[in-house]
């Protein structure tokens, strides 16, 4: 019973530690080629739960925080976006995880990248083209960086931060 009150509370703060990195990331303007390019600094809360805690915990976290960024700071279309791109890069991680082959900061750059991938598909779906995959290229390279910087900045987070559960 202990371990599943630490866990709720842990959980409980990894969710509202990753809306404000959501919102913040609302203030960053990122003016690339392609829209909608983000940092992905909530994905710091997803990396450091799958690696410190297991893959149920950081996609329940990222689950709600998709949900609610849509709500607070976006629209239907944002939220299927996000979605299809969470629903990706959890998808790699995760996989990546369990293979114990890779470090934070590949699972990290392979989600970054995955997210980007993601949002593609779910684009050329909704908008019924193709032609958008154009920009995966861009999104590779904006995705290799960023997810560069977010797993290291989430390699010191796993590296420095002890959870008890």
């Amino acid at each position: 019973m202990k371990r599943n009150t630490k866990l709720l509370a842990v959980l409980g703060v990894s969710t509202a530690a990753a809306m404000i990195l959501s919102y913040l990331e609302t203030l960053i303007p990122m003016n690339f080629a392609v829209p909608g390019v983000k940092i992905g600094l909530a994905n710091l809360v997803t990396l450091f739960l799958l690696i410190k805690i297991d893959w149920k915990s950081a996609a329940a976290v990222t689950a709600v925080r998709v949900l609610l960024s849509s709500l607070l700071f976006g629209s239907f279309t944002s939220l299927a976006y996000s979605l299809a791109g969470a629903v990706l890069s959890l998808a790699v991680m995760g996989l990546l995880k369990k293979t114990e082959r890779f470090t934070a900061l590949g699972i990290s750059i392979a989600g970054a990248v995955s997210h980007n991938a993601g949002q593609v598909i779910m684009a050329v779906i909704l908008l019924s083209t193709k032609e958008i995959a154009y920009w995966l290229p861009v999104l590779i390279v904006t995705g290799t960086v960023t997810g560069l910087a977010v797993g290291a900045v989430g390699a010191l987070l796993v590296k420095k931060i002890d959870l008890k559960l």
